[in-house]
């Protein structure tokens, strides 16, 4: 009920911003727009085609810009910094921090990294070279350099006076991270122990070193799995050697989860996560065209092996209406699998140990499902085509295609991803194939023997 109440919000602000948008009513949409986080300012104009959301984006206060291009698709940004003066991208990239800006940083046109370069002190400068020196997906390149760190010989009055000092503390900050002197990983004190125990507790009794730290190599959805095992709210980051590096913070692992989420709901469509909603025709045209031809290629396999059995088509034409049933059921059953192995991956549940334990279950559900659904067909079509030898033709391909779709949405996410191929982009266009192809290799080859 909150997600629906939200959406029914959402639409509802989209239809007053385009009406006074359309009406240049641009005052009151300047003081709604303003009054939204930068995540959701970054959701409108997605959600806006490009005339409407330059008008919104020029209503935008300067002071969000950078945050507000953070969280918007890669495809968004580049159209609103393209609209941008370099004066003005260099002012908004100059309020990010440091792992919002590198996220941010290949975007920029290339005459304005160098001014965002240095319009930076020396300090921020390394650090932001320090992250992007990282690959992208990679703990390395979520990592914040903002980690406040204490030494554990320390009293807990030195580290209350030390905070003290320094004025502000960086946001989602629940631990401080104990470090030696040459700056390695020894554990973390929580600033509620800080708050609480006798000043002159030392640091090293009340820290806490059982939760390893996260390697700046590990990648981006690993962290996010960690975070989610873990509740974490941040955890640190540590090369080889141990080195403290930064933190991820749970505001970054938000936004991957998002990302990973957007990534397999629009790869099974064979679309990319980042794509514009109103990107230009040609573009969206071309970017589309690939999968379409795929699976045309595909289509025709189908057809092929349909072909094969024209003389059957012609002779018993039950054959050709009751054909979209048997193609349906494995397409259904083999979805239905595909997406319970691809989610399983996602989260680290499959892998070697335990997929044969998978295929086997898969198959009995198969089996169990498809003689089921066999007697339900076989009974129906009996009954419409007044055929005894139709019916068992039809239950025996139907029960067929659903075990082979079980066996197919098991064995074909695990074997693009030994492949290295996405199994959420490409996995349902090769079950689609097979459970096509077999599903109909499967009724007319029966009904050509049992029923010519």
């Amino acid at each position: 009920m909150a997600d629906l109440a939200h959406l029914d919000r959402t639409a509802r602000r989209m239809k007053m911003l385009s009406q006074a948008l359309d009406s240049g009513r641009f005052g009151p949409v300047r003081r709604m727009v303003n009054t939204l986080s930068p995540a959701e300012i970054g959701n409108l104009l997605e959600s806006l085609p490009p005339n409407k959301r330059l008008l919104l984006w020029g209503l935008v206060d300067s002071e969000d810009d950078g945050e507000v291009l953070v969280h918007c698709g890669e495809e968004v940004r580049e159209a609103l910094l393209s609209d941008m003066d370099p004066e003005e991208i260099v002012a908004a990239a100059e309020s990010l921090d440091i792992d919002d800006l590198a996220e941010l940083f290949d975007d920029l046109p290339d005459t304005v990294t160098a001014e965002v370069l240095k319009s930076m002190d020396r300090d921020d400068r390394e650090r932001l070279e320090q992250v992007l020196s990282h690959p992208e997906d990679t703990a390395g390149r979520l990592m914040a350099p903002d980690a406040i760190t204490i030494r554990a010989d320390v009293t807990v009055d030195v580290v209350l006076r030390y905070l003290r000092l320094r004025g502000e503390i960086p946001g989602h900050t629940d631990y401080l991270y104990v470090v030696s002197r040459r700056n390695q990983y020894l554990g973390r004190l929580a600033i509620s122990q800080v708050l609480t125990s006798d000043p002159a507790t030392l640091v090293n009794t009340l820290m806490d070193d059982s939760e390893a730290p996260i390697m700046v190599t590990t990648d981006a959805v690993e962290v996010a799995r960690s975070f989610a095992d873990h509740d974490w709210i941040s955890a640190p980051v540590v090369d080889q050697h141990n080195v403290l590096l930064g933190r991820i913070t749970i505001d970054d692992v938000v936004d991957i989860i998002r990302n990973q989420a957007d990534h397999n709901v629009m790869s099974m469509a064979g679309l990319d996560e980042e794509e514009d909603l109103f990107s230009a025709v040609p573009r969206a045209t071309r970017k589309r065209a690939l999968w379409l031809g795929i699976n045309l290629a595909t289509a025709f396999l189908a057809s092929f092996v349909i072909g094969r059995f024209d003389v059957a088509l012609e002779q018993i034409v039950a054959l050709a209406i009751l054909m979209p049933v048997v193609a349906s059921m494995g397409g259904i059953a083999g979805t239905q699998t595909l997406t319970l192995i691809v989610r399983g991956m996602a989260l680290g549940q499959v892998g070697a140990s335990n997929a044969m334990i998978l295929l086997a279950k898969e198959l009995k559900v198969g089996s169990f499902n498809g003689l089921i659904w066999a007697i339900v067909v076989g009974i129906a079509a009996g009954f419409w085509f007044s055929s005894l030898k139709l019916a068992l033709v039809i239950g025996a391909a139907v029960a067929i295609n659903l075990v082979v779709a079980a066996a197919s949405g098991v064995l074909i996410p695990l074997a693009l991803r030994r492949m290295a191929i996405d199994p959420a982009l490409a996995g349902g266009v090769i079950l689609t194939t097979v459970t096509d192809c077999l599903g109909f290799l499967a009724f007319l080859g029966l009904g050509t023997i049992f029923l010519l």
